[in-house]
């Protein structure tokens, strides 16, 4: 994680069980640190976990403190798995691709961590998987603790995935060398850098698209509709996309009136409401589709809505246009994910 501005905002905190078999491996108890501080643990409510970046730090900081076995940001990082995210997993596991593979970590940032920002950048021969971090400051040690388990979880799924990256891949970090460097290469088993431009996984290029010995084309596409149909039923929205998408949740007709209606709904200039939604990267198109697609999902879990009476509901002319609609946004038609379960 980068060291960004303080972030207010509750962040998710599905990670919770990570961190407590990164304390077992580190040989100490973390309950004790998660009651001190005020982190709640309702494992039955666990995707609804959240906890506030200051009290995370705390958390980190804590737990460094407590381990006396292993550095605990490199075991957070080698324990992590997606046993709450199973079709992610599967996705990861069956990539025919490290390039393919490389999609997770928009997941990630959507599911798990909003701080969590890695890209693939390709220069020449070589190719970056880089960790985006705002600002010029050299991060803090808590921060730099973050960035561990970060790197030390994607190396552990890319030797998963190629058992070759540890052999000719190169890491980078932007901030100094901290006082326990020495464990870097003892622990990441290839060379390590320090005041570098990025926090980064270099590779050679070509081995972003060689093809992986878990490829599984079938299984891959399907866990990746499973995804994508997770992400569809997300609604973390704010300002005036969360109120655009409470009024069409609220009154489902005006999902096909289209802007003009929904302006008029909201008491606004349809100028006025489109300008102020590109100002939030957002375009009506767009929002519409998105809460059709939620919607839909939900509607196709009660068995008593027949496909004429969602696409209604929806705004659709005709059941056709939404099946068609339907098949573009999940790879499968209605009828089809409604048989799966």
């Amino acid at each position: 994680m980068p060291n960004p501005p303080l972030h207010n905002d509750p962040l998710p905190f599905i990670t919770l069980p990570n961190w407590v078999k990164a304390a077992t491996v580190c040989g100490f108890n973390i309950q004790p640190i998660f009651d001190r501080l005020g982190v709640q643990t309702d494992l039955i409510h666990l995707e609804d976990a959240t906890i506030r970046q200051p009290q995370l730090d705390a958390v980190m900081s804590a737990c460094v403190a407590a381990s006396r076995q292993h550095h605990f940001p490199f075991m957070l990082g080698e324990t992590f798995a997606f046993d709450y995210l199973p079709d992610i997993a599967t996705f990861l596991s069956t990539s025919p691709t490290l390039r393919d593979a490389a999609r997770v970590f928009d997941w990630v940032r959507q599911l798990i961590n909003p701080m969590i920002d890695v890209r693939i950048d390709e220069q020449g021969e070589t190719a970056q998987l880089i960790l985006q971090a705002p600002g010029d400051a050299p991060p803090n040690i808590v921060a730099v603790y973050f960035i561990e388990a970060l790197f030390a979880s994607i190396v552990r799924f890319g030797r998963m995935l190629n058992a070759e990256v540890e052999r000719y891949g190169r890491l980078d970090f932007r901030y100094p060398a901290p006082v326990h460097a020495a464990a870097y290469e003892h622990y990441f088993r290839m060379p390590v850098l320090f005041s570098q431009r990025a926090n980064a996984l270099q590779l050679p290029r070509s081995y972003l698209d060689r093809p992986l010995e878990g490829g599984f084309p079938a299984l891959h596409g399907q866990a990746e509709v499973r995804v994508e149909q997770r992400l569809a039923r997300l609604n973390r929205s704010s300002g005036l996309v969360a109120a655009v998408e409470a009024v069409f949740e609220a009154e489902p007709g005006l999902l096909g009136q289209g802007i003009e209606r929904l302006a008029q709904r909201l008491e606004m200039n349809p100028r006025t409401l489109q300008r102020h939604l590109l100002r939030q990267d957002e375009q009506f198109a767009q929002l519409q589709a998105r809460v059709r697609y939620r919607m839909a999902l939900n509607y196709l879990e009660q068995a008593e809505l027949d496909l004429e009476t969602i696409s209604e509901r929806l705004g659709f002319s005709d059941r056709r246009s939404f099946t068609r609609a339907f098949t573009r946004w999940s790879g499968v038609s209605p009828s089809r994910y409604r048989g799966r379960r």
